[in-house]
């Protein structure tokens, strides 16, 4: 596997949203003060540390799903 690649056997529902969830993974890893390595690998990363993306990232992607249903059920 070459840089950027991931082991994952998960495919996104919609493609293109690859670039708006790495987008999304940048900016919470950097409002928590972590480093993303800029090869890709995250091998060397604590895992303590590429939970807490994910986690802030889950948390975000409910938050915005949430205010989406709440303005379309205001309509």
């Amino acid at each position: 596997m070459g840089a950027g690649q991931s082991r994952s056997s998960n495919q996104l529902v919609v493609p293109q949203a690859n670039q708006a969830l790495d987008q999304l993974k940048f900016e919470v890893a950097q409002e928590l003060g972590i480093q993303i390595p800029q090869d890709g690998y995250y091998g060397f990363m604590a895992t303590r540390d590429t939970g807490a993306i994910g986690g802030h990232i889950t948390r975000r992607l409910v938050q915005i799903a949430e205010q989406t249903l709440a303005g379309q059920s205001g309509r």
